[in-house]
């Protein structure tokens, strides 16, 4: 197994997701790999967890990667964080910039979770995208 491509991935992602005109139209610059110190904008996306899993073979070292991206809505109603969250994947669905180490053969939309968070104010949608390394 090799984890050794996860930095890289994440790079790559966070690049794809603050380059895509129609997230950062909605999300402005609140695109975080790490939240600010601070008051959170009303409506923002973050990066999260990630588990990560080996699949390597006989041509190279790899992995199979889950990771999390979030949105956060304070608004009533989850219309504002689905938009956005149908951002996300459309920005994820093309192809990611060349990563800085090793090779992405593949990144799929897994899986998400719609919720109202905390006292019920929030809104907060969890997408899991599966991507497949390799690290050449």
């Amino acid at each position: 197994m090799s984890y050794a491509v996860s930095e890289a991935l994440q790079a790559a992602i966070y690049a794809r997701l603050t380059g895509h005109g129609p997230l950062t139209d909605l999300l402005g610059a609140a695109i975080y790999d790490a939240l600010p110190a601070g008051p959170l904008p009303p409506l923002y996306a973050t990066l999260g967890a990630e588990r990560a899993r080996d699949r390597s073979d006989v041509t190279a070292r790899g992995a199979e990667h889950d990771l999390t991206v979030s949105v956060v809505s304070d608004a009533a109603g989850f219309r504002a964080a689905k938009a956005a969250a149908a951002a996300v994947s459309d920005a994820l669905a093309a192809p990611l910039p060349p990563l800085a180490r090793g090779r992405l053969a593949g990144l799929w939309f897994l899986r998400a979770r719609a919720r109202r968070e905390g006292s019920g104010d929030a809104r907060r949608i969890d997408m899991v995208f599966r991507a497949r390394t390799e690290d050449i």
